[in-house]
């Protein structure tokens, strides 16, 4: 769920460096009514570095100080959270799944009702800190792993990620905005920088949580005896229920009770010890000197905020690129529930599932920070394209192969490549909302997770109920969906954009369609 809020920036403008003169230049915007207008009146133009009076030192480096702590206490919650995510469907089964669907039915609700609501009550350090303490109630559940603790806990976890996540965002970029204001620079350099440097410490909790699920599930395994028989019903030919019924249980323990307990331990202190982090270290925004400036729609009532991200729905261009949102909630959780399960866990074995994610993280991370200066020179288009190819590529080679141990560097392979596919799609869908649809990004944006979250919940909620067979075909099926309607933008946009009506407004699908007002 990650995050959800990856930057969005081709200029890839996090390198800038704060003592670099800037010249702001005047620029016109489109207001609402379709008029030109000026942004920015003249602004001065920097010359050189600003000259910081000692307490604007002070609050510079205090800025910088609760960037990198969030930035740690969120590595921390997030190497516990995800690394035992991917484990659900190898280690907890039928309950496992069943879990993730009811975590992220909750997180749809919660991004419709309660991020504005506490961020007002609880202000967005206390906010964060709180919904980082749900995560703790899954982690606990993890040392008695039932339908009835797993399932509550995960819909915890569901109700407090949307609030989290929009207080992290709207902290990181409020002290930005203060940081640039101190600094001489334009906020979005800042801003941007800022979600880097919070995404280069998110990124690498894929490769701690399961370096260390690894290291715990490989004390004491020898090495997998996986006959002919059993290797023939993995891959393409793997069925969840025929799998349970040969365990002789549909939610038997594959693992010893004292290397659960021992990653449930370590998982949720890392969980506990993010809340406390934030708590301890990082300041109110309230403390700072100077305010950001507050965006018009702060104070818009929930109910009012929610309609606009339903009415959204109408945009062509909403409806075109619904498929390829819901295919970036598709493709992480097949690889966290279906891949570990069908072909790791069943192929080589439990242990190894840590090994291989590592292999998928590490690859996400570093194409996720390649692919914003290869838009620059490439365009968009070639790295969607170049997306699409590679997810192609892995899911014709997991309708044909049947995994075996002699077939070990296969693993890490495809899901490196699936990692590669994935750093195309959480920065690039990202970057393509805040693109096409300029002065909303809220309601976009709400559309991003609910779609996203649909794919999901779609994932988690057959994993346990149908085959891989039928599961590869709904993935190709939302690939090709999603890649011709991202295309379908793409060509109206070089055709000069949607129709408009005589107030410069985009005219909704059901209007065009229909002629409806």
């Amino acid at each position: 769920m990650a995050d959800q809020e990856l930057q969005v920036s081709f200029d890839n403008a996090a390198f800038v460096q704060d003592d670099d003169p800037v010249q702001l230049h005047t620029h016109t915007r489109k207001d609402p009514d379709g008029s030109s207008g000026t942004a920015n009146a003249v602004a001065p133009a920097f010359k050189g570095p600003k000259i910081l009076t000692p307490e604007e030192k002070r609050e510079k480096i205090a800025i910088f100080k609760n960037i990198i702590v969030i930035s740690v206490a969120f590595t921390f919650l997030f190497t516990s959270y995800n690394s035992m995510s991917n484990l659900q469907s190898s280690i907890n089964k039928v309950d496992g799944t069943a879990a993730q669907t009811a975590l992220y039915a909750a997180f749809v609700f919660s991004c419709c009702f309660l991020p504005t609501w506490m961020i007002k009550r609880l202000q967005e350090k206390y906010t964060m800190a709180a919904c980082m303490l749900c995560y703790s109630t899954y982690m606990a559940a993890q040392f008695y792993p039932r339908i009835y603790t797993l399932v509550p806990t995960a819909m915890v976890v569901g109700l407090g990620a949307a609030p989290m996540w929009s207080a992290k965002c709207t902290y990181l970029t409020k002290v930005g905005t203060i940081y640039a204001d101190l600094v001489g620079v334009n906020s979005d350099v800042i801003i941007t920088r800022f979600f880097g440097i919070f995404f280069l410490f998110f990124q690498s909790t894929q490769v701690w949580g399961n370096v260390i699920s690894s290291t715990v599930l490989s004390m004491g395994v020898a090495g997998e005896n996986k006959t002919e028989e059993d290797l023939q019903r993995c891959g393409y030919r793997f069925c969840p229920l025929d799998a349970y019924e040969n365990d002789g249980a549909s939610n038997s323990t594959e693992i010893p009770l004292w290397q659960r307990y021992t990653m449930s331990s370590i998982y949720l202190v890392f969980a506990l010890l993010s809340s406390v982090i934030v708590i301890l270290f990082v300041d109110q925004l309230s403390t700072f000197e100077r305010k950001g400036p507050s965006s018009p729609d702060d104070d818009e009532p929930t109910l009012k905020l929610l309609a606009k991200t339903f009415v959204h729905i109408r945009h062509p261009y909403q409806v075109l690129i619904i498929p390829i949102t819901i295919w970036s909630g598709l493709e992480q959780a097949f690889l966290s529930a279906d891949f570990t399960a069908a072909y790791v866990s069943c192929g080589l074995g439990v242990h190894m599932v840590g090994y291989v994610m590592i292999c998928y993280g590490v690859c996400d991370a570093v194409c996720s920070y390649s692919f914003s200066p290869l838009i620059k020179i490439v365009g968009r288009v070639p790295v969607f394209t170049l997306g699409a190819l590679v997810n192609l590529g892995v899911i014709i080679t997991l309708r044909y192969w049947t995994p075996t141990p002699d077939d070990l560097p296969v693993f890490f392979v495809l899901a490196g490549l699936w990692g590669v596919a994935d750093a195309v799609w959480q920065t690039q869908i990202n970057a393509l909302y805040g693109v096409i649809f300029p002065g909303e990004s809220e309601a976009a944006f709400s559309n991003y997770r609910l779609w996203e979250s649909t794919g999901f919940i779609i994932s988690y909620a057959c994993s346990s109920l149908i085959c891989i067979e039928p599961k590869v075909i709904i993935l190709l099926v939302f690939l090709l969906l999603g890649v011709l309607g991202y295309y379908a933008v793409e060509f109206l946009e070089r055709r000069g954009g949607l129709r408009k009506d005589g107030d410069g407004k985009v005219i909704y699908i059901d209007r065009l369609l229909f002629g409806k007002e």
